[in-house]
């Protein structure tokens, strides 16, 4: 069985969601229109003669250095066919030169290893319920007027500038986002958004474990206790593990960081929850 790869519609990238639903990832509603215009170009599924589409993966380039890559997927009932090479081989020259992130499934560890990825840290999803704690009132809901200021507080912690893609992620309808500002200064910021089980908070950036508690109390504060919330948090960030189990958050499935190409000197200390394992 052959396969055509070509770039992937809105529409096209729903049918990709609902498979990663069905692999337990929890995506986040609205998740595909804030992604994919972060590289159009970058999303890509594979069609059999018929036009169904039966794979997937996107190498999304945030900058002329740095790309990630996720939604690496065969449909189900198609996979052993070694369909998911042929579409790896077809994308992957999308990446040109740049430095490609992805976070592996701890069974396919091994399959991106061969390719040339280096594991760097374990990212672990911990999954808990809203504390019902009151949030400082120097923590404020996102405006647009707020955007340069995040932009810029956010690239400390990750290797590219994403202010489109943040533009986006944090207005998304349905979303939470609020910072944190001292002497009118960002500390934090972060963004929550309902999931196909619970909540997810991601990204959650700040400088100190207070700072996170904060926005985290602030992000939370409208859920009913019995509702679920979701942080993926990088290892480590010893102090964001702390926080999500003195919170009585409790670990689930972990995913590994790996790199093809030199990996980002971009400090981790800050990220107390990353925005997405599709998108970095």
């Amino acid at each position: 069985m052959s396969i055509t790869l070509a770039p992937a519609t809105l529409d096209d990238w729903q049918q990709i969601v609902a498979w990663t639903n069905a692999e337990g990832w929890n995506p986040g509603h609205g998740d595909a229109a804030c992604f994919l215009p972060t590289d159009p170009a970058g999303f890509f599924v594979g069609r059999d003669d018929d036009g169904r589409i039966l794979s997937s993966i996107s190498i999304a380039n945030h900058s002329p250095d740095f790309a990630f890559l996720g939604f690496y997927l065969v449909a189900p009932g198609h996979r052993g066919r070694g369909l998911g090479l042929a579409t790896w081989r077809s994308a992957f020259p999308h990446a040109g030169t740049r430095t490609v992130a992805l976070d592996a499934v701890p069974a396919q560890r091994e399959t991106y290893r061969r390719s040339g990825f280096v594991p760097a840290h374990t990212t672990v999803r911990w999954t808990g319920r809203p504390s019902g704690a009151p949030a400082p009132a120097d923590v404020v809901p996102f405006s647009p007027d707020h955007l340069d200021a995040v932009a810029a507080y956010d690239r400390r912690s990750f290797p590219a500038d994403r202010r489109g893609f943040l533009a986006r992620w944090l207005t998304a309808p349905g979303r939470t986002a609020r910072l944190r500002l001292r002497d009118g200064r960002v500390t934090g910021y972060g963004t929550l958004r309902p999931a196909q089980d619970g909540h997810r908070v991601g990204p959650l950036c700040a400088d100190t474990r207070d700072d996170a508690e904060a926005l985290l109390d602030s992000l939370t504060a409208h859920l009913s206790p019995e509702e679920t919330v979701h942080l993926d948090i990088p290892e480590p960030n010893t102090s964001a593990t702390a926080l999500a189990r003195d919170r009585g958050y409790a670990p689930g499935f972990s995913t590994s960081r790996m790199y093809a190409g030199p990996a980002p000197a971009t400090p981790l200390e800050g990220v107390y929850a990353v925005a997405s394992l599709e998108l970095g």
